[in-house]
């Protein structure tokens, strides 16, 4: 069997009940936290080192989050103590207690240097309202009138709403590296794309793989372009870690994700998500043929209607695909009376 042929499955089919765990492998407990979004959870995971437990991402800073892993901490995980929280990328879904686990409860954090340094800067960046130069970046994404005038005149959210104050220190993990946990010597490869130095846990001894949100199953992560780097090309840097990623992919592979349902068929999975983002090109360059702000991209990049609460996140990811055909030399740019950049494919 080729990896292509055998499809994805989904070894388990039920998710864990909150507070409660279940065991994917002898030593590896999955768990799940809830979140207030559409995707409303992130999985997280407890490896068994033997006098404690490595903790793999952690959930957003919250009250009921903190008591959920009370549960957790005093039933599945059997009063040992959390020793190590494994970040694999600075979003707050998955960085959110990691200060909390080191102030309350003496955790050393182990992440890659770019996402805790995003992490610390992010959480200093506190607002009442946007600054100028978002409001500008979103004007030249042609953002729709009546998000942008909500956008201007609300609160917006900062992370450290949701993400526990983060002391200084933290154990750096980079590309090439190994680390032991849950009784497996683990290989740790880099992704890119939807977070900056996104760690991948490989393990040597059996078929674990640790994946965060570089691999997911049945939903594409975010590639999203902001006003903190604008001309970023988070398309090229996800094509490039799927591509060297797929190269280690095995069929018997199990991917631990950080949403939906752990699953088999990793090479066939690789490939969907190459393809998936090629399409997604192709059909932008098409779509192209006559002056497109990113706000007038979605049909082409998504197939289906954006609602407002998804509004936000396909705008940056329109953003980024653009940024992809103007740096490939695929499409060019002009700026429209109004701020707005208008691209139109390269003759």
């Amino acid at each position: 069997m080729d990896g292509l042929a055998e499809g994805l499955r989904y070894p388990f089919d039920t998710a864990p009940e909150r507070g409660a765990a279940v065991e994917i492998a002898e030593g590896v407990l999955w768990m799940r936290l809830p979140l207030p979004l559409k995707l409303d959870h992130v999985n997280v995971y407890a490896l068994d080192d033997g006098d404690g437990w490595t903790v793999i991402d952690t959930g957003f800073a919250s009250t009921l989050a903190r008591e959920i892993w009370g549960a957790l901490m005093a039933g599945p995980l059997g009063g040992k103590p959390v020793t190590r929280v494994v970040v694999t990328h600075h979003h707050p879904d998955h960085v959110g207690l990691a200060g909390w686990f080191q102030s309350d409860h003496g955790a050393e954090l182990i992440t890659t240097r770019t996402a805790w340094l995003f992490a610390r800067m992010l959480m200093l960046d506190r607002q009442e309202a946007l600054p100028p130069e978002t409001l500008a970046f979103y004007r030249g994404a042609g953002m729709a009138d009546h998000i942008f005038r909500q956008r201007e005149t609300e609160r917006p959210f900062n992370f450290a709403d949701v993400v526990a104050p983060m002391p200084l220190g933290f154990t750096r993990i980079r590309q090439g590296d190994t680390i032991r946990m849950g009784g497996r010597t683990w290989d740790i490869h880099i992704g890119n794309g939807h977070a900056p130095e996104h760690a991948t846990f490989w393990s040597r001894d059996d078929n674990l793989v640790i994946a965060g949100d570089q691999i997911l199953p049945s939903i594409s992560p975010n590639l999203g372009v902001y006003a903190t780097e604008p001309m970023a090309d988070p398309v090229g840097d996800w094509i490039e870690a799927c591509e060297r990623l797929a190269k280690l992919a095995r069929p018997g592979h199990l991917v631990l994700g950080g949403h939906k349902l752990p699953f088999t068929g990793l090479t066939l999975r690789m490939r969907q998500l190459i393809d998936n983002h090629h399409g997604a090109l192709t059909r932008l360059i098409d779509h192209l043929d006559a002056p497109r702000t990113a706000a007038d991209c979605f049909a082409p990049l998504f197939k289906r209607s954006i609602g407002d609460g998804e509004y936000g996140l396909a705008l940056v990811e329109a953003v980024a695909h653009l940024n992809h055909l103007l740096l490939t030399g695929q499409a060019t740019r002009q700026r429209r009376d109004d701020g707005a950049w208008t691209f139109r494919r390269t003759t």
